[in-house]
């Protein structure tokens, strides 16, 4: 093994951030002159507890990346170097390009048990040593969307904007989480590099740092209201939030004199609903009924909706380690497996991991009130009533359109509104799976006589 080089020390995009075993295993159908086509599917096998579904995310992000994939000249070189493949084996690696198809279900769409999210037909050489950036890309985004979407449903009529970039397990994932948030209805995000790559709204305050630097917490506010004219927001808990909401009140008049506009208040600690409406008296007694305040501060779903419940008087919610890291189900039961192999279906039987053969569509029925009625899940070559919800993303290795992610975040927002009372809650929802169609429960009977 070649000593590190910088190269490989850093994260980089190219092919070698996978799992050591794609690389084997393409050594080895190389080898054995395995060129057919195969199919792959990626899916999660059961939802975290309390979890009644999930939001698909993570294609648009997958398909960039995707479509340029390739070993950079300084991966081949570090593989040569390494010993441990031969050199026409690493002349194979230097050659790969993506060039199969991906079909997907659109992002914001809500996913359930079993339904596959991401379908690859390609050669078997390229649909599996995707794996690793398939999985790595849907598998957090949907977890975070996922997440994201449920303080949405516990927070109705507030606004919530993402500030857990300082926590989240990798710069890159601070991002991606973002996006994800964004996507599945938060309405922005204090992540710089989210917002210039995704266009997401940028918004931020102060830290307590700032107002301790000073000798004066007014005068604190006074600076940066004097920086920031526009956006003023002031953090009011580093000492006492109500005496801040005072000096705050106080400040205004001159303010508004020189015509800087306050905004809001943010609290990011103790007894938030009590230092909402303590500080909300405070403010429409000054005659700030327009400033608006942001609470923060260990904030999960439970607690926006204990808060929502209260009527405490928050504007905005601002959600940090609970939403990037996912606090109380850190990673889905997900796979992506093969399911078909050189126009054969393939299945999976190991014990307690199972899957359904061949490939596969899901149709989507929805009631007169366009609520969710059933799930069928199907055969690709099957019929079936309803929307089918694979659509075709990318064929030959090319992209095709995606919406924009304003688009997807409206789907997103249609897809919550369909859900049904029973999968809207927080706690034990209810069972929600696909039925199984005849072809599939046909072909899987058929499999089985033969032992596959």
């Amino acid at each position: 093994m070649p000593a590190p080089t910088p190269e490989a020390g850093g994260m980089g995009t190219g092919l070698l951030t996978t799992d050591f075993y794609q690389l084997t295993m393409l050594h080895a159908y190389y080898r054995a002159g395995m060129e057919e086509q195969a199919v792959f599917e990626f899916f999660c096998r059961r939802l975290p507890q309390n979890r009644g579904f999930l939001m698909a995310a993570g294609l648009a992000t997958l398909l960039e990346q995707l479509e340029d994939a390739r070993f950079s000249t300084e991966e081949i070189e570090w593989l040569r170097a390494s010993g441990d493949f031969p050199a026409d084996i690493v002349d194979r690696f230097a050659a790969w390009r993506f060039t199969g198809d991906v079909d997907a279900v659109p992002e914001g769409t809500l996913i359930f048990n079993d339904e596959p999210i991401l379908r690859v037909e390609a050669p078997i050489a390229e649909a599996q040593l995707i794996e690793t950036l398939v999985i790595n890309h849907l598998h957090f985004q949907t977890l975070i969307a996922s997440k994201a979407a449920r303080m949405v449903l516990a927070a109705p009529g507030t606004r919530l904007v993402d500030f857990g970039l300082r926590r989240a397990h990798s710069l890159e994932a601070g991002t991606h989480a973002a996006r994800a948030a964004y996507l599945a209805g938060f309405d922005g995000t204090a992540t710089v590099s989210a917002g210039r790559r995704f266009g997401i709204p940028l918004t931020g305050t102060m830290a307590h740092s700032f107002v301790q630097a000073h000798d004066d917490e007014a005068l604190a506010f006074l600076h940066f209201a004097e920086a920031r004219p526009e956006r003023v927001i002031f953090l009011i808990d580093t000492y006492d939030t109500e005496a801040a909401a005072r000096k705050v009140v106080a400040l205004a008049p001159d303010l508004q004199a020189r015509g800087i506009a306050l905004r809001g208040v943010r609290i990011d600690s103790g007894d938030l609903a009590a230092h909402a409406f303590a500080v909300r008296q405070i403010l429409d007694q000054g005659g700030l009924a327009d400033v608006g305040i942001i609470a923060s501060g260990g904030l999960d779903e439970w607690k926006l909706r204990d808060l929502i419940a209260q009527g405490a008087p928050v504007d905005v919610f601002g959600i940090g380690t609970s939403l990037t890291t996912s606090q109380d189900a850190a990673a889905l039961d997900c796979a992506y497996k093969l399911v078909a192999y050189a126009g054969t279906p393939r299945r999976k039987r190991s014990e307690g991991k199972q899957l359904w053969p061949g490939a596969k569509q899901v149709y989507r029925r929805l009631d007169a009130a366009g609520r969710l009625a059933g799930d069928l899940l199907t055969l690709k070559e099957e019929a079936a009533d309803g929307e089918p919800l694979l659509k075709p993303v990318m064929r030959q290795g090319k992209r095709l359109p995606l919406p924009a992610l304003e688009d997807s975040r409206a789907l997103a927002s249609a897809s919550l509104r369909s859900l049904p009372d029973g999968l809207r809650g927080l706690d034990s929802p209810m069972d929600y799976r696909p039925a199984i169609s005849e072809g599939l429960l046909r072909l899987s009977a058929e499999l089985a006589k033969t032992g596959h």
